[in-house]
């Protein structure tokens, strides 16, 4: 009797342990990471790898919006889609490549910002990396904001492309490679920009076929020239658009008076697309 008092102790015993064993771990896996800094647990994409390459710069006052127990939808709406890859839903992690200026056209630096989200797509954690990247969102520190950089016109700037180009050729001369060497600075100092759209045109002069081609090839020469410059490949879209849209009209039959009157229309436009500013 004593024996069987004693096996039956020593099985409520381990079972009292084994219960309390896994209330523990049940209690580990479950507690919610805190900070902001990224733990052993929490592994950062290879920043190269991200699209655009290179990140995107970002409106700060969105980024100061942002709150634990948002949505994905919300999220959106402030801080664009995530730069790796992640899609919308069923994900539980979406990675940002952020850049910021230490001071107005200055040069800049990356961080990486990472949400986790629970089941039900709401944000419950984030991370920087490095950790120092905290401090761009203090509300006195106004020196990394986008905002301070010059932005590209509304419109288009246009750049002949006699000035570009030799006669039929899509190989950018000494002098149009200093004008675009000139583009790139420019749009180097405008931090809000997350979009360069790169368009050639061509006058009415030859077959169509061949001004589309012309086109498309001299914008193409032009986006590689910005990319050789700094500016990231996947923030440029090239495209040859022929002989449409011409900027002016001539009633010259033939000949050079012809040729020097639709000049305007030969031309690579470039135009910068930002971020809606803020209200």
């Amino acid at each position: 009797m004593k024996t069987q008092i004693a096996h039956d102790t020593a099985l409520v015993r381990s079972l009292g342990l084994a219960l309390a064993t896994l209330l523990f771990s049940a209690c580990a896996t479950h507690a919610p990471r805190q900070g902001s800094e990224a733990g052993a647990a929490v592994s950062f994409p290879d920043a190269g790898k991200a699209g655009p390459k290179g990140g995107l710069f970002v409106d700060l006052e969105n980024l100061r919006q942002y709150a634990r127990g948002m949505s994905k939808r919300q999220l959106y709406g402030l801080l664009g889609t995530p730069h790796f890859n992640e899609g919308m839903w069923g994900v539980r992690e979406w990675n940002y490549l952020f850049n910021f200026r230490s001071q107005p056209n200055g040069d800049y630096f990356s961080c990486q910002f990472q949400v986790h989200f629970d089941r039900d797509g709401i944000a419950q954690e984030s991370y920087w990396k490095p950790q120092s990247c905290v401090a761009m969102l203090q509300a006195g520190n106004t020196a990394p904001v986008a905002s301070a950089a010059q932005p590209l016109p509304a419109q288009p700037l246009a750049l002949q492309a006699d000035a570009l180009f030799g006669f039929d050729s899509d190989s950018l001369t000494a002098q149009g490679r200093r004008s675009v060497d000139a583009l790139v600075q420019r749009i180097k100092a405008a931090s809000e920009v997350q979009m360069i759209a790169v368009t050639g045109y061509t006058d009415r002069i030859g077959a169509d076929d061949y001004n589309q081609d012309l086109s498309q090839r001299r914008a193409e020469a032009v986006r590689a020239a910005l990319i050789a410059g700094g500016v990231p490949a996947a923030a440029i879209v090239a495209e040859g658009r022929g002989e449409t849209a011409p900027l002016v009209a001539c009633a010259q039959p033939a000949g050079d008076a012809l040729i020097d009157c639709l000049a305007p229309n030969r031309r690579v436009e470039i135009s910068g697309v930002a971020q809606l500013a803020r209200k």
